[in-house]
């Protein structure tokens, strides 16, 4: 999880940004419209956060297809671990030097990287091209304080995938549409299987679908409150306790993610919270051998009535400081068309962001085709700089609450005094 950012950051910040606005490339909208893309010149540095050995063999290839397409313009492509890209970027961004032109980006960062100056307004600029093409969620994720500060690249949220076996055998024609239906098909599955219906992942961003489901948040910027212990949030917090007690197997917090997926993929749980990145794992175990027995379902709704995920994903940035921005501009341009969407999702498995790239070829991947109606409902984190600082916490309130050692209600007052540090401009109830 990210660090809160510094006053020191924050004021190398405003002087990058100063300079970036001012220099002699600067981020004005207008270098973005080259009247003959063909004339544009120069070298784009990519940092590329997919997986090295089974992704980025797909890149590279539209990589070589971008540079014949414009033989002026070279790519220096670097692969750079997601684990390291955040505080490798912002190490570079606030020095000036060593950033990329063009960076792959958790959705999540980007409000942190725009208030900071770090990456440049793209509206009405060549990297942003067809937006009403783009999935209206993914497109959300580029927005900040109503601009656009990146372009939706690939995308995903939380579903729930389910064991159709099981759930014929426990006589379930139809997944769970609310966690009560989840929790009733719950002691379903256990009384004609004996199989545990669920495993909660402890992780604080599987949380949001809870929140959401109740109409709470982390907070409201709006009203520039934090939100977290409302009495919204403690319905949805008390809900997930009640899953975790009920339906459940027992968490083993120390190695929690690995434990869950192990236990769906070997048939020791029914269904669970996850995204479309754990599909091709869950296929390699015994339960799904056949893969017509993974069920995709949206997650069940709260009292809302809506089954709200958050929209996840990559999104591609552009350094604001950058020397070359008319290349690095139709360099995102073209890694975001169509085309190459389509081209990212039948090689690698990943969910376009533009509804024409769903062919009927990519409709063959049954993960594409089991998420891409569940995206219809999925909505973005709240888009604050300090969004993601927000959740470590709440995880650790969180797990407290699900182990017993915290109420609900104390465990979110608690994290609601911890955001107040992160948000000091925001009042906490």
């Amino acid at each position: 999880m990210r660090r809160g950012i510094s006053v020191v950051a924050m004021a190398a910040a405003i002087v990058l940004g100063a300079t970036a606005c001012g220099g002699s490339s600067g981020s004005g909208q207008d270098s973005g419209k080259a009247k003959d893309p063909a004339q544009v010149s120069g070298t784009v540095t990519y940092w590329d956060t997919s997986d090295a050995k089974v992704e980025a063999p797909t890149y590279k290839a539209l990589i070589a297809d971008f540079e014949k397409k414009y033989p002026k313009i070279k790519v220096n492509y670097q692969n750079v671990d997601f684990t390291t890209v955040e505080q490798k970027f912002k190490t570079s961004a606030q020095s000036g030097k060593g950033a990329p032109d063009v960076i792959r980006t958790d959705v999540g960062l980007i409000p942190e990287y725009a208030s900071l100056h770090y990456i440049a307004p793209l509206d009405g600029t060549a990297a942003l091209t067809g937006t009403g093409d783009f999935v209206a969620g993914p497109l959300n994720t580029t927005k900040y304080e109503g601009r656009s500060y990146a372009v939706p690249s690939v995308t995903d949220t939380l579903g729930l995938l389910y064991n159709k076996k099981l759930f014929t055998q426990a006589g379930i024609t139809a997944p769970p549409t609310t966690w009560d239906e989840m929790i009733a098909d719950s002691a379903k599955i256990k009384a004609k299987t004996g199989v545990t219906g669920t495993y909660m992942n402890p992780d604080s961003y599987f949380l949001l679908p809870f929140l959401f489901g109740e109409g709470a948040d982390l907070a409201d910027p709006t009203a520039k409150k934090v939100t977290v212990n409302s009495p919204e949030a403690v319905k949805a917090v008390t809900e997930a306790k009640k899953i975790y007690d009920t339906s459940s197997l027992k968490i083993d917090f120390a190695n929690a993610y690995d434990n869950m997926q192990t236990s769906f993929k070997t048939g020791k749980v029914a269904m669970l919270i996850q995204g479309p990145w754990s599909v091709g794992d869950d296929l390699t175990g015994s339960a799904f051998k056949d893969t017509a027995n993974l069920g995709y379902a949206p997650v069940p709704a709260g009292s809302t009535g809506k089954p709200l995920a958050p929209t996840g994903g990559q999104d591609l940035a552009v350094y604001q400081g950058s020397k070359n921005l008319p290349a690095a501009y139709l360099f995102t341009q073209f890694m975001t068309s169509t085309a190459s969407q389509a081209e990212i999702a039948v090689k690698n498995g990943t969910l376009p962001t533009r509804t024409s790239a769903y062919t009927a070829e990519v409709l063959k991947s049954p993960q594409i085709a089991g998420f891409k109606p569940i995206l219809d409902t999925a909505r973005p984190r709240v888009a604050l700089p300090q969004v993601g600082s927000l959740f470590t916490p709440l995880q650790q309130e969180y797990i407290k609450i699900l182990q017993g050692k915290a109420s609900v209600q104390g465990g979110l007052d608690s994290a609601a005094k911890q955001f107040g540090k992160l948000l000091p401009d925001y009042a906490v109830q």
